[in-house]
C-alpha cells in the first residue's frame, strides 16, 4: 500500500512538472526571425554613407539667397505658419506614426528597431499608453532628451515647436538610440486618437502639432487594428489635415494574425468603407495587412501573405530613405512655389489697392472692400491669366482676410520695387531657383537622365511635382 501511494505521488509530481514546463513555454511566445528585416533595410551592409554635404550646402545656399528674401519680405510664415530652418534642410527623413490608441504604433517601432526587452523600449499595453510625442533618433548611446532641451537646440529641426507652448514641450520627448537604421531615418510616435477626448483636455493644440509633423514627414503610417475601425471627429479632422499628402500615406491594418481568413476579409472591407469618405482620391493609399511585433504569427494564419506584406512595407520605407535628397529638393521647390504664389497675390492686392485709392478715399474702407470680395477685382483670376500658376495651387481666399488683418497692406512693397543693383530682383531669383537651380541640383545627384522631373517645362512652375515613388 505504501508503495502504491509512493508511485501515485511520483506520477503526480511528474504531471505537475510537465504542466509547469508547459505553462513556462506558453508564457514565452516564439520570437520571429528578423533576417528579412535586416536584409530589406540593408542593416548589415558595410558600405560608406553617401556624401551629401555638398548637395545640402548648395540647397541651403539656394534657399537663403533665392527663396528666403521673398519669404520674409511678404511674411509668408504668418500665412502658413511654416518657416524652414537650416536644421530642417539637413534633417534625416521623418516617418510619422498616427492612429487610434493601442493599435500597435509603439510596438511596431520597437519591432523595427529591436528595442523589446531593452531599457529604452517604448511602453506598450492594451490601455492608452503613449501620451507624448516621442521622437526616436540616432545617438552614440541610449539617452532621453526632454522636449524643452530639444526645442532650445538650434542644431535640431524641432526648435519651431516652441510656438506651441510649454505645456506641449512637457509632452515632447526624444530618445537617442545607437541603431544603424536611425542613422538614416527618424521615427515619431504620436499619442493615440481618443474620440471621446476634446482637444482642450490635452492642454495643447493637438491638431496643430500633428499638422506640424505632417508637413515635415516623408512617410506617414496610419495604423489601425481590427477592433478600432470606427471614425470619429478627431480621426476625421486628422484626415482633413492629411489632404494633399496622399502620396506619403500608408494605411496599416495591424494585428491581422488575430483573425481567421473570413473575418480578416470582412475587416479589410470595413476599413475601406470607413475611410472612403475621408480619402477622396482616385487612387487610394497602399494598405499593408500584417502583424508588426516581434512575436511569431499565430498558427493557422496566412503567414506567407503577412510576411510578404511586411517585406513590401520595409521596401517602401527603404525607398524613402534612399531618395532622401530627391525628396528634400522637391520639398524646398514646393515651398518656393507657394512663396512665389503668395508674393504674386500680395502684389496684386497692393496694386489693386493703389489703383482704387483717390485723394478723398478712406484707405481702410477701400481695402476692406477688396479683401471681402477679391473676385470682384479679379485678384485670383489675374494671377492665373498672367502667370503659369495652377489654379489648384492657389491658397484659400479666406486665409487672406486673417493675413491682412494682422499685416496692413501698406506695410508691403510692390514686386517691381523689390529689386536692387547688387542683389537683383526677388521675383526673378525665386523663379530662377524653381525653373533652373533646383532641377540642376537634382541632376547633380544622379537624376540627369530625367530632365522632366521637377521641370517647369513640363509641369509648370505652379503645379505640384508628381510623386515619383508611388508604385504602379
Amino acid at each position: 500500500m505504501k508503495g502504491l501511494n509512493l508511485l501515485c505521488c511520483c506520477v503526480a509530481s511528474l504531471l505537475l512538472l510537465g504542466t509547469a514546463e508547459e505553462v513556462e513555454d506558453a508564457s514565452e511566445p516564439t520570437k520571429r526571425d528578423r533576417s528579412h528585416l535586416e536584409n530589406t533595410l540593408k542593416l548589415n551592409e558595410e558600405k560608406p554613407a553617401d556624401d551629401v554635404s555638398g548637395v545640402l550646402q548648395r540647397l541651403r545656399k539656394i534657399y537663403h539667397s533665392s527663396i528666403k528674401p521673398l519669404e520674409h519680405s511678404y511674411r509668408y510664415n504668418e500665412l502658413r505658419q511654416h518657416e524652414i530652418t537650416d536644421g530642417e534642410i539637413t534633417s534625416k527623413p521623418m516617418v510619422l506614426f498616427l492612429g487610434p490608441w493601442s493599435v500597435g504604433k509603439s510596438s511596431m517601432i520597437n519591432y523595427l528597431l529591436g528595442l523589446d526587452n531593452t531599457p529604452y523600449q517604448l511602453y506598450t499595453g492594451a490601455e492608452p499608453t503613449t501620451s507624448e510625442f516621442t521622437v526616436i533618433m540616432h545617438g552614440p548611446k541610449l539617452k532621453t532628451i526632454e522636449g524643452i532641451v530639444m526645442a532650445a537646440d538650434s542644431a535640431r529641426s524641432f526648435s519651431p515647436l516652441e510656438k506651441f507652448g510649454q505645456n506641449f514641450l512637457e509632452k515632447l520627448i526624444g530618445i537617442e538610440v545607437p541603431h544603424k537604421l536611425l542613422e538614416r531615418v527618424t521615427f515619431v510616435d504620436t499619442p493615440g486618437i481618443i474620440e471621446n477626448r476634446k482637444q482642450q483636455e490635452r492642454g495643447y493644440p493637438f491638431n496643430d502639432v500633428c499638422q506640424w509633423f505632417i508637413d515635415r514627414a516623408d512617410l506617414i503610417f496610419v495604423v489601425f487594428d481590427p477592433t478600432k475601425l470606427d471614425v470619429g471627429l478627431e480621426l476625421e479632422m486628422l484626415f482633413r489635415q492629411l489632404k494633399g499628402r496622399e502620396s506619403q500615406i500608408r494605411i496599416i491594418l495591424n494585428k491581422a494574425d488575430s483573425l481567421a481568413t473570413q473575418e480578416l476579409m470582412r475587416v479589410y472591407g470595413a476599413l475601406f468603407w470607413s475611410l472612403a469618405p475621408l480619402i477622396n482620391v482616385t487612387e487610394p493609399p497602399r494598405v499593408y495587412v500584417s502583424s508588426f511585433w516581434p512575436h511569431d504569427y499565430n498558427p493557422e494564419t496566412h503567414r506567407d501573405l503577412f510576411l510578404k506584406e511586411e517585406i513590401s512595407l520595409l521596401e517602401d520605407l527603404n525607398q524613402v530613405i534612399e531618395n532622401r535628397m530627391e525628396n528634400k529638393i522637391a520639398f524646398i521647390r514646393q515651398h518656393a512655389i507657394r512663396v512665389r504664389i503668395h508674393a504674386l497675390l500680395v502684389d496684386r492686392y497692393l496694386q489693386t489697392y493703389k489703383d482704387k485709392m483717390t485723394f478723398f478715399s478712406d484707405g481702410e474702407l477701400v481695402f476692406r472692400d477688396i479683401v471681402e470680395d477679391p473676385d470682384k477685382f479679379f485678384i485670383f483670376k489675374s494671377i492665373l491669366a498672367k502667370t503659369n500658376v495652377s489654379k489648384f495651387d492657389l491658397p484659400n481666399r479666406e486665409a487672406y482676410k486673417d493675413f491682412f488683418g494682422i499685416n496692413p497692406i501698406t506695410s508691403f512693397k510692390l514686386l517691381s520695387q523689390q529689386c536692387s543693383y547688387m542683389g537683383g530682383c526677388f521675383l526673378e531669383k525665386i523663379e530662377k531657383a524653381i525653373t533652373r537651380e533646383l532641377p540642376d541640383l537634382l541632376g547633380s545627384i544622379g537624376l540627369g537622365k530625367k530632365p522632366n522631373v521637377l521641370s517647369c517645362d513640363v509641369t509648370g512652375c505652379g503645379e505640384t511635382p508628381k510623386n515619383r515613388y508611388r508604385k504602379p
